[in-house]
């Protein structure tokens, strides 16, 4: 019976990571009813039927699974070279049946589920958790970052001239365990719901862009989606050589854009942006200059415009094209 069953922890001050392991535990049905301790006790580390983020001891076959010990090595897989945190280590061994049970999946969006839940969400854990930095430690952060999740289970320890006692602490890192479940679960459903759906979309715009364009560097979606992770992904998967420059979609009001592709996920930098004498015009002078019917805008940074049709917004994309022969991956 799964109420006969104990997850132990370490006492003290908690962390996201130990957090949310014990939350995903919880999620399976073997330990749905399971106990949670709080304890650095080793007698009660050793007759616990689970142990996460204590005891010193990373093993799976004995549910133990502790990152904390000289000679811990484990990652995620071969991409990733961060060590896993407590998260980490019950998410690499339980995260597929968790997600299988949440959606409902097959194997191979699982596994895609799987993959990118983890780059996602889970890795910062194992970052934050094992004191990686994100970017090189001598450059000075221009502001202050204070909300992000680990911050925020952070602020749920009591303070320090707080009442300390285990069953205040306690309560606290159940709300810790909430917060983390809640967001998890949030990431888990917007990925599996929200984010999966938009890459057949993109997927079948890839497939037509030579139909739009000879050039193949167009693509124009079904309807609107958040398609960029997707584009990146689909190019690499597909070994597109020729990168794509421009995704044209429809707006909720029925007219078009043209947006600019940067030359990752994470830049601004664009492979091509809009013509620089385009860029802050708007309507009627934007068709003038542009020699294009039908223009609303061009971003002053060149990043996206918009065009009551879709010829129009395609003409954009093409003059685009024609006018700048090299583009910063070219």
């Amino acid at each position: 019976m799964s109420e006969n069953l104990t997850v132990c922890t370490h006492s003290g001050s908690f962390h996201a990571d130990e957090a949310l392991a014990c939350f995903l535990l919880k999620l399976l049905p073997t330990y749905k009813d399971a106990k949670i301790i709080r304890s650095r006790d080793k007698n009660v580390i050793e007759k616990s039927t689970v142990a996460v983020d204590v005891g010193a001891v990373y093993n799976f076959e004995k549910l133990r699974f502790d990152h904390h010990q000289s000679g811990f090595t484990e990652t995620f897989n071969e991409k990733h070279d961060i060590k896993l945190s407590s998260a980490g280590l019950i998410y690499k061994h339980y995260g597929k049946d968790i997600i299988k049970q949440r959606l409902n999946t097959n194997d191979s969006i699982t596994e895609l589920l799987y993959q990118k839940l983890y780059d996602s969400t889970i890795e910062e854990l194992d970052g934050i958790d094992n004191g990686v930095e994100r970017y090189p430690s001598d450059i000075r952060p221009r502001y202050q970052s204070s909300s992000s999740i680990s911050a925020r289970v952070g602020h749920l320890n009591q303070g320090w001239n707080e009442p300390q006692d285990d069953e205040i602490i306690n309560k606290q890192f159940e709300k810790a365990m909430e917060l983390m479940g809640q967001y998890f679960l949030e990431r888990l459903d917007y990925y599996g719901k929200s984010w999966l759906p938009c890459r057949s979309i993109v997927e079948n715009a890839l497939e037509n862009r030579k139909k739009v364009h000879s050039s193949g560097e167009i693509l124009i979606l079904d309807m609107f989606c958040p398609w960029k992770d997707h584009l990146f992904t689909l190019e690499q998967e597909n070994d597109i050589k020729t990168p794509i420059k421009f995704v044209l979609f429809e707006d909720t009001s029925g007219q078009w854009r043209v947006s600019a592709v940067g030359i990752n996920l994470h830049s601004f930098t664009l492979r091509l942006p809009l013509p620089e004498e385009w860029r802050g015009k708007r309507d009627e002078e934007l068709s003038q200059i542009s020699g294009i019917d039908g223009c609303v805008f061009a971003h002053a940074n060149g990043f996206i415009g918009g065009n009551k049709t879709r010829e129009g917004a395609l003409l954009m994309a093409i003059k685009t094209l024609n006018q700048s022969p090299k583009t910063l991956l070219e």
